[in-house]
């Protein structure tokens, strides 16, 4: 199964990266797949990559869902 995560975008950086917050984690992703994504925004996340910008309540709703289910999201 693949589960690609919500998160926020918190600086964009040279090279196609972008810092993102994923439920309270700071992590370097690819923003290659979605270069019109911009600071601020919310984009899904799967395997390092940013394939799609979503709006925040789609974001927020996931994040909720995820976290019914911890070990999905290895939060237990």
């Amino acid at each position: 199964m693949c589960l690609a995560i919500p998160a926020k975008i918190t600086k964009l950086e040279e090279g196609g990266l972008a810092t993102v917050d994923i439920m309270g984690v700071t992590r370097s992703i690819s923003v290659d797949l979605t270069p019109q994504a911009v600071e601020g925004d919310y984009v899904l996340v799967h395997a390092g990559f940013a394939i799609e910008v979503v709006d925040e309540q789609f974001a927020n709703e996931t994040i909720d869902l995820i976290k019914q289910f911890p070990d999905l999201a290895d939060l237990g």
